[in-house]
């Protein structure tokens, strides 16, 4: 009878179903409107808060913006100076100078200190110099206000340039100029811009190795003594505190910083002189073109910039522009394109079409932007092109003032660059006003093709086309990066005598020369964690070395066990693939470990061929005949090592700034060894490694090192 129950009621269900009326189908809904149909209020004029403004003393200009919304303070110092004031065979001196302004520390503390320091109070302190500005920022919780404005304030006013620190932010812009020419769009966006504004101006100057190699640490001081000084400088400082006590804080804070320089003056004027070409730079490793198509720009300040923006918007600026519906849509040549007419605060900009496109179109591509160029500067525009780019660059200022930091860090921009205090209202009225008629006028006036400079990054076998079919005959561009000369610290009588007394010291510091002498062979077993910026990952590693130049890893990964073996002069490599020689790459990170060994290292005042030269109180340069290089830093009251800075060839071929920071000394067989040690590559936390246990003279035999898995 159960069974039978669910039967019945769905008869019975049926039957209802059939004496009920049948439902009337439902009303037809209403159309959505279309986003076409939607109306939004016209933009309000930006509103600018009132912004505190004050000249101390000693000359130092003041703008305080209250701000207590959160419990947050955060401020930012402007120098007047930048790369432009570089002498131009010390290209690179004002980058390194703000590098180092904060990692090189204060007269107080180093900058490892200072990071300590910040992070346990999650606040920050960061300074640098680019083109045309140099700065020193803050951020901090309110409650941690006067700390953090101690550090800034010691950063700005008494940077102490430390040389491990200098030389670590070389090996930097070294290794970035190994590396300049891996990407296609970064050449062509440089060698445009150095061709544009000339390669002997300040605006064209390229970094080089020997550049670099030139700095020093006097350079710097005298850099930082020329232009940071009160009168030059601007202090803007928003966040929750009450004007009026802010003022005094900063008054008395920098009151002792009266240093006076004569005023600094105006950077290089940009040259005028049209660099119109066709360039090409050969890359043969590449399958498409990177292109940058244009010539000189304006100024933010010229009356006909809010129409040139609009223009270039309409040109190049989005799916919607003309570029893009050509040469990516239409015809399906570029991967990318757009445009972009640059305008600078106190200089000329760059206007540049730039982009990607399949090899073998690359000059049919360049062919279409150039027409697209003469058709805007034939005819009006349309109504619709017109509006959807005045609405693009109107809205887009609404996100360039829409927080309080951001207004003020715009105002004092404008302040800086000598700008009137109410130019955004003026420039969002102009921008407002633009018409079709005014397009069509700069397009004729500022747009000039035959000025043009092309520039093209790319495979030349491989395009359809050669470039000479644009009508113009094609440079070559040379992109070979000058050997880097050897730079070593001056080994001098007095250098090395200093060198070998400040080694010895170390040596006694971690249990005698005689001791490190006795060390015939080493066994660490490591515990290897990867910082999670570089993956996170865990490593069990083990390594050993025999005299003289025995070496072998065996690392445990968590996709299987990894084994190494080197004799210095070759060897070989084991994965779960399979067993290979070593690389070329891979022999050289040998033999450079082989060359900064600890217990070798510290006995290379009694090894052959190699020199040990003091930089300074507390810095070794030890270099050997094979070209090896590596600084040791010397904890001045302990005499143990502190850190080693070096480079180290990376897998690619190209150089690494490397620092590897020794902490935890425990005693084995009567030395002092590190048992933590902090790896950073290019100036970033690399590794964290832990040593779990240390072997000395076991009594290893070649053989042992050698047997493959």
């Amino acid at each position: 009878m159960r069974a039978a129950l669910p039967v019945l009621c769905l008869l019975a269900a049926a039957v209802l179903a059939a004496q009920t009326p049948a439902a009337k189908p439902p009303a037809a809904r209403p159309a959505a409107p279309s986003y076409k149909d939607l109306k939004y209020p016209t933009l309000r004029p930006i509103q600018i808060p009132p912004v505190a403004t004050f000249t101390l003393p000693n000359g130092l200009r003041l703008y305080l913006l209250e701000d207590h919304e959160l419990p947050l303070v955060s401020g930012t110092a402007l120098v007047r100076t930048g790369n432009l004031f570089d002498p131009a065979d010390k290209v690179g001196l004002a980058t390194v100078t703000g590098m180092v302004m904060r990692t090189g520390g204060t007269r107080t503390k180093t900058g490892d200190q200072l990071d300590v320091e910040l992070e346990n109070i999650a606040a920050s302190v960061e300074a640098g110099i680019g083109e045309s500005t140099g700065s020193v920022s803050f951020s901090t919780l309110k409650e941690n206000t006067d700390e953090v404005l101690g550090v800034f304030h010691d950063v700005l006013t008494a940077p102490e340039f430390r040389q491990d620190k200098i030389d670590l932010a070389k090996t930097q812009l070294r290794s970035s100029i190994a590396r300049r020419n891996d990407d296609e769009h970064g050449i062509a966006q440089r060698e445009f811009a150095n061709i544009v504004y000339g390669r002997s101006t300040p605006y064209g100057w390229q970094i080089e190795y020997a550049t670099v190699n030139r700095i020093q640490r006097e350079d710097l001081l005298g850099f930082y003594r020329r232009y940071f000084f009160p009168a030059n400088t601007m202090l803007a400082i928003r966040g929750d505190f009450s004007t009026a006590q802010m003022k005094a804080r900063i008054e008395k804070l920098f009151a002792d910083w009266t240093v006076e320089q004569p005023k600094v003056p105006a950077f290089p004027a940009v040259q005028r002189e049209s660099a119109a070409g066709v360039y090409l730079a050969s890359k043969n490793d590449v399958t498409q073109t990177a292109f940058v198509v244009g010539h000189l720009g304006g100024m933010v300040s010229d009356r006909d910039f809010p129409a040139l923006e609009v223009m270039a918007d309409i040109l190049g600026g989005g799916f919607s522009s003309r570029l893009f519906r050509k040469v990516r849509t239409q015809l399906g040549y570029a991967y990318s394109i757009s445009a972009d007419w640059g305008a600078d605060f106190d200089h000329p900009g760059l206007f540049r079409i730039s982009g990607s496109t399949k090899s073998a179109s690359t000059t049919d591509t360049i062919q279409a932007v150039q027409q697209e160029i003469e058709r805007i500067r034939s005819g009006e525009v349309s109504e619709s092109e017109l509006q959807i780019a005045k609405d693009t660059a109107l809205n887009s200022m609404v996100f360039e003032f829409d927080t309080k930091a951001k207004t003020l860090g715009r105002l004092l921009t404008y302040e800086y660059f000598g700008y009137p205090k109410d130019f955004i209202q003026r420039y969002q009225k102009a921008l407002a006003a633009v018409s079709r008629a005014d397009v069509l006028r700069v397009a004729r006036e500022h747009l000039s093709p035959k000025d043009l400079t092309i520039v093209a990054v790319g495979k030349p076998e491989d395009f359809g086309k050669p470039l000479s079919a644009l009508g113009a005959p094609v440079k070559t561009l040379d992109l070979t990066i000058p050997e880097p000369p050897s730079e070593k610290a001056a080994a001098d009588p007095g250098s090395l005598a200093k060198g070998k007394q400040l080694l010895q010291r170390v040596q006694e510091a971690v249990g005698g020369a005689a001791k490190l002498a006795a060390v015939r062979d080493v066994v660490e077993v490591i515990d290897f964690r990867l910082d999670q910026s570089a993956g996170g990952m865990k490593v069990k590693q083990t390594d050993v070395w025999l005299e003289p130049n025995h070496f072998r890893q065996d690392s445990e990964m968590p996709f299987g066990k990894i084994s190494a073996y080197s004799d210095g002069q070759s060897g070989w490599v084991h994965t779960p693939q399979g067993t290979g020689p070593l690389g070329a790459a891979q022999l050289k990170q040998v033999q450079g470990d082989l060359f900064r060994l600890y217990f070798r290292f510290l006995l290379s005042d009694q090894i052959p061929g190699r020199t040990v030269t003091a930089v300074s109180d507390d810095t070794l340069e030890i270099s050997d005949r094979e070209g090896h290089s590596a600084r040791l830093v010397v904890n001045s009251q302990t005499g143990l090592p502190e850190k080693v800075t070096y480079e180290s060839v990376q897998m690619a071929g190209t150089p690494m700034a490397v620092e590897d920071r020794y902490a935890d000394f425990q005693e084995v067989n009567g030395l002092k060894v590190p048992h933590k040690i902090t790896i950073e590559r290019g100036g970033r936390k690399f590794a964290d490694l832990t040593v779990m246990e240390y072997k000395l003279n076991t009594g290893l035999k070649p053989e042992d090192l050698k047997k493959q898995p």
